[in-house]
């Protein structure tokens, strides 16, 4: 059903007049991309970013490290369950909510962590905002962009993760040392001014269409095979490289972080996700994203230290990740249109299981055989995920 104009302004809350100046849809990604770079940007990934200054502060071993990273996407895979559960009846309006204060209490407690304990409940509190905050953009969107725009606009919100993490990597150039606490409380004010705006912005309550009553979706089917068995591959491969990428990047945090925001700045070519999945199509999309990722994580696992090899690694690894995350969208979208919110939840329940399993299995094999190995494993999982196409758009029913 198209959106009309009156639904869009509906859906759409008042905001600053610069922005009421700009069509409803934009609104709407402008929000959702800051919401996804607070989320995932600095609650989510700025934790590989920072782990030298953690490692070296709280003398932690590798394998805790990993198991660690894992534990923050245990909560993140508890949320993304729940907001998938209660999207229908509340809508996104609440859950992203959530997501933003999740993200802000678990980042102050980080920045202020007297010990290992408090670190790690912090590092898990804040890594359930992105567990929230993702799929309900998927109900959101259908409420304010017509029809025809849709799809792009699912593929263009993850690339607001490429902004965050710009951000964070030039804040991580100044704030080196025992300075990295103070820029995980920044984050923590930068997630509250973001959570008040969507507030004020986003759709609230369930969608005014109503209950959508006789549509029963069944998600676990065949045609979504293939939609899963990537969603897991791409967790497992991004959990491993946000994880621990930094640590085989030429020594010093200023290393890191210049590569930290050379991810973020060719992660912003994400933003054509949408027009090349328009172009290519899913299948040829699909293959593509996965051959770069191949070859960013084998440079920097064949050339650890190697600012040559990191520097590849990067502008590869940033536009294919974002990429990626859009291709997710749009694929469940069209095979989930009837239940957009909760069939994007189906999906990152797979993203989340494979982010779970990567820093936990991957960091145990770090300790043993190296993380130049580790990476090594990590692109032979996402070379064998370039025969799991997609097949002709399917819709998924009962």
């Amino acid at each position: 059903m198209l959106v009309t104009d009156m639904d869009r302004m509906k859906g759409i809350a008042s905001v600053s007049t610069p922005l009421r100046k700009l069509p409803p849809e934009w609104r709407l990604g402008l929000a959702g991309a800051s919401a996804i770079g607070v989320s995932f940007g600095f609650a989510r990934y700025g934790y590989g970013l920072f782990l030298p200054e953690i490692r070296r502060e709280f003398d932690l071993p590798i394998a805790l490290l990993g198991a660690i990273g894992s534990a923050t996407y245990v909560g993140y895979l508890i949320a993304l369950v729940l907001a998938g559960a209660l999207s229908d009846r509340i809508g996104p309006r609440p859950l992203i909510v959530t997501a933003g204060l999740s993200a802000a209490a678990g980042m102050a407690l980080v920045a202020f962590a007297p010990d290992p304990t408090a670190l790690v409940v912090g590092l898990v509190l804040a890594g359930t905002s992105s567990g929230w905050v993702w799929a309900p953009y998927s109900d959101a969107v259908p409420r304010v962009v017509p029809a025809e725009r849709r799809e792009r606009m699912l593929a263009v919100l993850p690339t607001g993760t490429a902004f965050g993490t710009v951000a964070a990597g030039a804040l991580a150039l100044v704030a080196t040392g025992t300075a990295w606490r103070y820029a995980w409380a920044f984050f923590a004010a930068i997630a509250v001014a973001v959570t008040v705006h969507n507030a004020r912005l986003l759709p609230g309550g369930p969608s005014p269409a109503g209950p959508k009553t006789g549509v029963r979706v069944r998600f676990f089917r065949r045609p979504a095979i293939p939609l899963f068995a990537t969603a897991l591959s791409y967790g497992l491969i991004g959990s491993v490289y946000w994880t621990f990428a930094a640590e085989l990047v030429a020594a010093g945090p200023t290393a890191a972080a210049v590569f930290w925001t050379l991810i973020g700045l060719a992660g912003i070519g994400g933003l054509a996700a949408g027009a090349v999945i328009e172009r290519l199509g899913l299948r040829s999309t699909h293959a593509l994203l996965f051959s770069m990722l191949v070859v960013a994580v084998v440079a920097l696992g064949t050339a650890p230290g190697s600012f040559a090899a990191a520097g590849l690694s990067a502008v590869l690894y940033g536009p294919a990740f974002m990429a990626v995350s859009g291709l997710l969208a749009v694929w469940s979208y069209q095979l989930f249109p009837e239940r957009p919110a909760t069939g994007f939840s189906a999906v990152v329940l797979f993203l989340g299981i494979g982010t779970i399993i990567g820093p936990a299995a991957l960091g145990v094999l770090a300790d043993n055989a190296g993380l130049s190995t580790t990476f090594l494993v990590t692109a032979g999982i996402s070379l064998l995920t370039l025969p799991i196409r997609p097949n002709a758009a399917e819709r998924v029913r009962s």
